[in-house]
């Protein structure tokens, strides 16, 4: 069902589908009591949590070990008004535990840009919430799908 927006509301289990189909997401944080976003790659661990693979020396590490953040990803196609949109709220952690880094490194996501030292980042879900768009359907007498 859709609503007035044109929009449906995804539920916990399709957005965490939807955010295995996708490898780069972004991660929301706040520096300097701003926020900031940063595109990420990740994958995720178990039924639900984010994990992301960073330099051990990156700011990003000091920004978020311990702090309540958000991270988005989304697939689009233009040419079909359609796509999807998840965003996951909880708390990123840094993976301190030797054997849990271990089995990481075989497991966890791939580092696009490696570092000599490099750590994993948790999210753990407290929200999951997803919106999705199909072309063709139409929002305050507007054709999407055209």
């Amino acid at each position: 069902m859709y609503a007035n927006d044109g929009f449906r509301e995804l539920d916990r289990q399709e957005c965490v589908r939807l955010l295995g189909t996708v490898p780069v997401g972004r991660i929301v944080h706040t520096r300097q009591a701003l926020p900031a976003v940063l595109p990420v790659n990740f994958c995720l661990d178990g039924d639900d949590a984010i994990l992301l693979r960073t330099s051990a020396t990156s700011e990003l590490v000091g920004a978020i070990d311990g702090a309540v953040v958000a991270f988005e990803a989304d697939a689009v196609d233009a040419a079909a008004h359609s796509g999807w949109s998840v965003v996951v709220t909880g708390t990123a952690t840094l993976i301190t535990d030797p054997a849990e880094h271990t089995r990481l490194l075989s497991a966890g996501p791939r580092s696009w840009v490696p570092a000599p030292r490099e750590v994993f980042v948790r999210i753990d879900p407290e929200l999951v919430r997803g919106r999705e768009l199909v072309g063709g359907h139409t929002l305050y007498g507007v054709d999407l799908g055209s």
